[in-house]
């Protein structure tokens, strides 16, 4: 594994994890549980780092030196993924895996030129998960964007370079074909959720009125928790004035610009009083914040999946989606929760006001997201779709169906 920015050291460890942290974490975890050697690679961002950490029998994580050790912005990794890649190689010697994916499109780059290194004679198959596409942010966001302008050309070249592709929804894979990507070399492996961890079962955080509303992520734009917050001044005219909204993810306001802005954004509105920003939890205490909840909001923009709908589905909670991204394969309309129109409040405020007025729908549809979390998204079934990608990208062959299952390989 490959994953220049997103440390899955920094997921095991709790609250500085992204999505792309806890994917590739919770993904290793589960194949070296599988039987397979995985080594994942990730750059070196302070000097106090070891070399290599072992975190438990078949699974390592090794520090490269690629750019300074201190942390830099993902977007600004570009220059180093070079020196990244041939740490990799470096550290293969003369046994190269048997598969190298790459995680996010610079991690491609790295995973390419370690896979096909000429100086050491490799050609190993290489398989690539994006977690986002260029395409689809530049779409939503506009000059807001803060990708290299390289990553026009290079993200597609390496979605045509790779052996395979995981796709993490059927969605991205539209995305693809309009890159020009051949989509038969695509494979559909969403991510998945701690089914250990995130249970209906056990202590809910105190809460302060009777309906709580969460919104959990980090806190930039694209992630609609403003959205969220406007739908409050609707609800009360619903009729739902003693609803708190409670926020977990980034940090206080006054030191984060983003948090500061939604602050001031509930005072504008006149519903500060109902607003809390918690700031970053650790990971073992969101189980009960989630559990506290009559329903999680995930209003995105756009979503290449979303961890967040499946650990409160895992929890028993319903989610309000924006129909965007993974999140329409992930949260079932009316089945596991209720779809809303992008960027829409009102829409929001009316999904939140229907579960709200029904403890006996909230209870249905958490039952069923309970029931789709634990058949759907485990990260040992996650895992066995991925030994399947990996399979094809082996063989060279679009018939995974005639593949027998993997015996332990490292990756």
């Amino acid at each position: 594994m490959i994953s220049e920015h997103a440390s899955p050291l920094a997921a095991l460890g709790g609250v500085d994890a992204g999505g792309q942290n806890v994917h590739v974490a919770a993904l290793s975890t589960a194949l070296a549980r599988r039987g397979h050697r995985v080594t994942v690679y990730t750059r070196r961002d302070s000097p106090d780092l070891p070399a290599k950490v072992r975190v438990q029998p078949r699974l390592e994580v090794v520090h490269v030196d690629a750019g300074p050790a201190t942390h830099v912005p993902k977007d600004e990794l570009l220059p180093f993924m070079e020196a990244l890649a041939d740490g990799v190689v470096q550290d293969w010697g003369r046994t190269p895996p048997d598969i190298v994916h790459g995680h996010f499109w610079m991690s491609g780059i790295a995973a390419l030129n370690a896979a096909r290194s000429e100086p050491a004679g490799f050609r190993v198959p290489m398989v690539q998960t994006f977690h986002a596409l260029g395409t689809v942010k530049r779409r939503h966001q506009g000059a807001d964007d803060t990708s290299p302008p390289e990553r026009r050309f290079l993200e597609p070249s390496v979605g045509r370079s790779a052996d395979r592709i995981i796709a993490t929804c059927s969605d991205e894979v539209f995305e693809l074909k309009a890159m020009g990507i051949d989509t038969g070399k695509v494979s559909i492996a969403p991510c998945g959720v701690d089914l250990d961890l995130f249970t209906s079962e056990g202590p809910a955080d105190a809460r302060s009125g009777p309906h709580r509303i969460l919104s959990v992520g980090r806190l930039v734009p694209r992630k609609g928790v403003d959205l969220v917050i406007r739908s409050l001044p609707y609800l009360k005219t619903a009729g739902f004035a003693d609803v708190e909204l409670l926020i977990v993810g980034g940090g206080a306001g006054g030191q984060d610009p983003e948090a500061q802005r939604l602050l001031d954004l509930a005072q504008d509105l006149g519903v500060a009083d109902q607003v809390e920003l918690r700031g970053q939890v650790p990971r073992d205490a969101m189980p009960a914040i989630f559990r506290s909840a009559d329903a999680v909001a995930c209003t995105p923009w756009y979503e290449p999946f979303g961890i967040v709908p499946l650990e409160a589905m895992a929890c028993g909670i319903p989610v309000v989606a924006a129909a965007v991204g993974g999140l329409t394969d992930s949260v079932v309309d009316h089945g596991t929760g209720l779809h809303v129109p992008p960027k829409d409040p009102a829409a929001i405020a009316e999904a939140l006001a229907t579960l709200l007025a029904s403890p006996a729908l909230r209870a249905k549809l958490g039952r069923a997201g309970e029931r789709r979390a634990k058949a759907r998204f485990s990260w040992n079934r996650i895992a066995a779709e991925t030994e399947k990608a990996y399979q094809l990208a082996v063989a060279g062959t679009a018939d995974a169906t005639s593949l027998e299952p993997m015996e332990g390989a490292a990756l």
